[in-house]
């Protein structure tokens, strides 16, 4: 069964678009957490645009103290910012490295090892001396993600944009396949298997029947969408379902 990982960087937006501290993001992971979510993602960018380093600190200890069942994911860009710094001093159980620049409003591609990924061996083992496991953000590529074992890393997860966007359309069966072909690159190169981006309570419950090997989903907007319609705690039974359909 996949692990549901809750993204609760839009939690932070709203927040940040006053200065009264509300909603409070950890009291929303909090919720999450309660109510059976398998762990908390969160992806700090330099601008601080949503996720602030202190919230991530202030999770990795809500995490630590009241859930130690749950794991703390961390996204970024170990090139920008003072990301690599503060995962090597918190040590949260996931960092998963994606290739984007600060100009982007979401992550939209993966890493590309046609362009060299020599200066990430050193970043992926010193995170892995910290027991921190490393995933890569990876497009549906099977030739890319077998060329990821000489590098190191722990897992990769699957960017499920193109999934999504086809999933109402004609072209889904074709695009699943390649997910599926990908997947299994993986598997063949001993990586764990992740996937995030776009998923949803329409989508996830299929991507999941096809791509059983799927160790852990985070899902952040489309959550947040339905946490305002429904609440956070049934926004997260409610993809526990999908998930525990499988």
């Amino acid at each position: 069964m996949a692990r549901l990982s809750v993204n609760v960087n839009k939690i932070a937006l709203v927040r940040n678009t006053r200065s009264i501290g509300i909603p409070d993001v950890i009291q929303a992971a909090r919720v999450c957490l309660d109510s059976g979510a398998h762990g908390i993602t969160v992806h700090p960018r330099p601008d601080a645009r949503h996720i602030r380093n202190d919230d991530v600190i202030l999770l990795s200890d809500l995490i630590r103290n009241e859930f130690p069942q749950a794991e703390l994911n961390v996204e970024g860009n170990p090139f920008l910012g003072s990301y690599l710094d503060m995962v090597l001093d918190l040590c949260p159980h996931q960092c998963t490295l994606v290739p984007d620049s600060p100009t982007q409003s979401t992550s939209d591609h993966g890493w590309n090892p046609k362009e060299g990924l020599k200066n990430l061996s050193s970043i992926i083992s010193r995170l892995q001396s910290k027991k921190i496991r490393v995933s890569l953000f990876m497009d549906p590529d099977p030739e890319a993600i077998a060329s990821l074992s000489e590098y190191g890393v722990d897992r990769v997860e699957l960017y499920t944009e193109s999934y999504a966007s086809s999933y109402k359309t004609s072209q889904r069966q074709e695009v699943i396949q390649k997910y599926k072909e990908a997947a299994e690159s993986a598997s063949c190169a001993k990586l764990g298997i992740n996937a995030g981006h776009d998923l949803n309570l329409e989508n996830l419950s299929f991507f999941l029947a096809e791509i059983p090997n799927i160790l852990e989903v985070s899902i952040g907007h489309s959550f947040t969408a339905n946490a305002i319609f429904m609440g956070l705690s049934q926004a997260t039974k409610s993809y526990l379902e999908c998930v525990n359909l499988q």
